[in-house]
Parts: structure tokens; sequence; C-alpha cells
């Protein structure tokens, strides 16, 4: 026996670094002092721009999303979302990345999905300013079956600590300003999955004219990122707080960036709700409560500023004003 009949195939691996390597490069910034390949990824740390700088870092997963790749053959997408997802987590802190590292594992490696995840997550890295420092590759035969990977991201990124968004200045009054999001994002998919393929018993290519596209094509919309939108907000001082609307939507997401005090009043019918959750709601027959505690509803990212500051974040982000703070316990209360 050897090792590529246990189910190990080193000459996939070797194949798979080959492929990702040029993609891996194409987000090197000049800090990057190392290569694909090496034990360790360097990153020149400078910090000659800051006088207290503070890493932030985060590690994230995409969740049962990965299952609608498999069932629709599309693995780009999921790796974009998995850089978006960590560039979020730590931009709610008010830090930008200066570099990101992936997981993947898997039972069978096969190089081109490998390649593809890695392609989405190359475009999301250059996209974001972060360089994909390098990962680990895991072929792992039985533990997934053939055709099925997962992976997680790790990104570090920086702030000066003067500028470190807390939420602590955060008081009644404030308002909340909704930024949409692109879809689903990386969470609810297990109920979404159920609604759809077990429930409805559709295909992942199933046209749904209610979305006017496919199921796939619905629930694969990459994960948007924030970077972009918030980062000329930054050094203005005006953001008091963000919450990156994930798993647990916007009820279980905003109250961790409230102080003791303060509690947030959300306006359901400030913004429109897009159609895949209307859709899914119906179809699924889900209580409100359960879609608010589920998905993020069409919004992505609240950002709560001062009221005086409300107008301008709100243009330059492109955003909805959908509640305000008051008194309270951390909370959420929908009106």
């Amino acid at each position: 026996m050897d090792y590529k009949a246990s189910g190990v195939d080193i000459d996939a691996g070797n194949e798979t670094v080959r492929r990702i390597r040029g993609l891996a490069r194409s987000t090197f910034t000049p800090n990057v002092l190392s290569d694909i390949g090496s034990f360790g990824g360097l990153f020149r740390f400078s910090s000659g721009s800051f006088q207290d700088p503070v890493l932030v870092s985060s590690a994230d997963g995409v969740g049962t999303k990965l299952r609608v790749a498999f069932l629709a053959g599309k693995h780009d997408t999921v790796g974009e979302d998995l850089v978006n997802h960590c560039v979020n987590d730590i931009l709610v802190q008010g830090a930008e990345p200066l570099f990101f590292l992936d997981y993947f594992g898997t039972g069978r490696l096969s190089p081109a999905v490998a390649e593809s995840v890695v392609t989405g997550m190359a475009r999301a890295c250059r996209e974001n300013h972060c360089a994909l420092l390098g990962g680990e590759t895991a072929e792992m035969p039985g533990f997934y079956a053939d055709g099925e990977y997962d992976i997680a991201g790790f990104i570090v990124g920086v702030v000066e600590r003067s500028r470190l968004i807390t939420g602590a200045t955060i008081k009644p009054g404030d308002v909340l300003i909704g930024i949409p999001s692109t879809g689903l994002h990386t969470n609810g998919y297990s109920l979404a999955r159920r609604i759809a393929f077990e429930h409805l018993n559709l295909r992942v290519d199933s046209y749904v004219p209610e979305l006017n596209r496919t199921v796939g094509e619905a629930l694969l919309e990459p994960h948007r990122s924030y970077l972009s939108l918030i980062r000329p907000l930054l050094s203005t001082g005006s953001i008091k707080g963000m919450a990156h609307i994930t798993g647990g939507g916007i009820t279980e997401n905003l109250p961790r960036v409230l102080p003791d005090d303060a509690a947030a009043r959300v306006e359901a019918s400030t913004w429109a709700i897009p159609a895949v959750f209307r859709w899914l709601q119906e179809k699924g027959r889900v209580p409100t409560d359960d879609m608010r505690r589920t998905f993020n509803m069409g919004i992505g990212l609240i950002v709560v500023v001062a009221p005086d500051h409300a107008e301008q974040v709100k243009a330059a982000v492109g955003g909805t004003l959908i509640g305000e703070i008051v008194r309270g316990e951390p909370s959420v209360t929908y009106v």
C-alpha cells in the first residue's frame, strides 16, 4: 500500500499549489516578504504611520452555503464570501485588513475545485487591498464525502487605537443607518436549503419567477464587503458603532455594539425586504420573529451615528435611516 492508495494524493496537492500560487501572488502588497509554500507567511508591518496601532483579528467560515455551491458546481463565490465576511467583521471596529489566510479541507482533493475557490478569495482580497498571505490545504479521506469541502478564513487588520470603534459613546437619540445586503450573505442557509430543496423539492437550477432567476443564483449571491463605503468615514470620527448583520440577524447582532444603558428601536417598514426573504418566508411559512433572528432581511451593516451626522453618512454609504437608540438594556425592539 502507499499514501495515494489510502486516499491522499500528494501529486494533486502539488498541482493545487501550482494553480493557486499565481492567484495568491496577485494579492501581494509590498509588505509581503514570503511566497506561497513557505512554512509561515511573512508580513512586514510598518507602524510608522501609526502612533498606537492595534491589530484586530477574526476567523469565520461560510457554513452550509457550501452545500449550494456543491449542488451548483460553482465554487468561486464562496471564496469571495469568506474574505468579505472576515473583512466586515474587523471593519466594524474600525480596522482595515492587512492579510488573510485560509483553510481548505476536503476528502478527495480536486485541484480545479480548489483553484476555483481560491480564485474567489484572491478576487476579494484584491478588491479589499488585502494580501492572501498563505493557508492550508488538507486532504482527509473519510472525513468529507467526495465532492465536498470546508473552508475557513483568518484575517488580521490594523486600526489606530484612538480611532477604535467600540460603541462606548452610543447614547439615546443616536440614529441607525442600515446599508443594504446583497442577499442572504453567509447566514441562514440551513433553513433556506430546507425550504427550497426539501420542502419545495426544487433543484439548484430551478427558475423561480418571484426571484427572476434560479434558486442557485439567488442563494449564491456573494456576501458584500462594506470596506470601500466605510473607509472614507473612518477618519472623520462620525461613526459611533457598527454591527455586521450575520447569524442572528439584527435582533442578535446590533445589541453586541450597544453600551449597557442603550437599546435599539428599529422601524422595519423603512426599507424594502428583498424578494428572496419574502419568498422564503411565504414558502416556508416562517414566523416573522424567526426570519429576523435567522436572516439579515436586506440589511447587511448598521452604522450608529449622532443625529447631526445622519444625512452626511447616509448619503455617503447609500443607506437608509432605520431606527434610533433609546434608553434601556441592550436589545432590539421592532416597530
